[in-house]
């Protein structure tokens, strides 16, 4: 992964202008943090294979047999990444990393939280989406002969194709899904999750494993003094946790927002 530090918003503008289409990003609120998911940080050193799998499949299933007792917004779920994208939005720990199409909806994420105190350093990673998708799928053709599926062909089959070929022999294929069925807070933040099939490696891990090479990924640093003017360029464009989230609780992380960088 390489890793640039911008030194100015304009430089940050042109540096997002210059990706083409299909990348997709992630903002973090301190560039110290890896690009860990939250089933990561919750097992810490306990993070490997067979303690990741039986923890998974303990959170899936309890919240798969009370899901009826307490929904009354949400269609059931239908394949495994369609349950562990509504685990992730309740803050059940899963493997799941979100990141979103829209650069500036990854800025907003990491200016969200950020500590405008301390003023640590931010991370904007951009992913180029199409270079890895092609090479997860030539990484599964090499271990399955009966798959010939496209990175055209996959349109609304990815958790299909993530479930019978993917998931199911634990594989080290770095994944990235829409889920079938958004929920409207996905859609309005342009999102979606990276995964990883292995489950004792993370997504940082594979991402820099000899599998990628060439897979082009950037880890753009953002000093803290940006911090202020970033949440001025996201304004300008109306983007706020009004707009990202849709509701109450994002009208209020808009006004917790607004608080802190006054405070500062």
């Amino acid at each position: 992964m390489k890793t640039i530090n911008l030194a100015d918003i304009e430089d940050l503008i042109l540096a997002i202008n210059s990706l083409p289409n299909h990348y997709i990003y992630r903002g973090q609120s301190n560039a110290s943090w890896k690009l860990e998911t939250t089933l990561h940080r919750a097992l810490g050193a306990k993070f490997e294979k067979d303690f990741a799998e039986r923890a998974e499949r303990f959170s899936r299933e309890n919240f798969s047999a009370r899901f009826h007792l307490y929904d009354r917004e949400n269609n059931e779920p239908h394949s495994l990444l369609e349950w562990l994208s509504l685990m992730q939005h309740y803050g059940v720990p899963t493997r799941l990393l979100d990141f979103t199409s829209s650069p500036y909806a990854a800025l907003y994420f990491g200016i969200e939280g950020y500590d405008f105190q301390r003023l640590p350093e931010m991370a904007l990673y951009c992913i180029d989406y199409a270079g890895l998708m092609n090479k997860s799928i030539e990484l599964i053709k090499a271990e399955d002969s009966h798959f010939n599926e496209t990175r055209q062909s996959i349109h609304n089959k990815s958790d299909a194709i993530f479930d019978e070929f993917i998931d199911r022999f634990n594989r080290d294929i770095l994944w990235v899904t829409e889920p079938d069925r958004l929920n409207a807070r996905i859609d309005r933040q342009a999102g979606c999750f990276l995964v990883s099939g292995s489950k004792g490696m993370g997504i940082e891990q594979l991402l820099e494993s000899p599998s990628y090479s060439g897979v082009d990924a950037i880890k753009y640093i953002l000093p803290g003094s940006l911090a202020e003017n970033i949440f001025a360029l996201l304004r300008k464009m109306n983007i706020s946790g009004k707009s990202i989230y849709g509701d109450l609780g994002g009208l209020a992380k808009s006004l917790a927002l607004e608080i802190r960088i006054y405070a500062a």
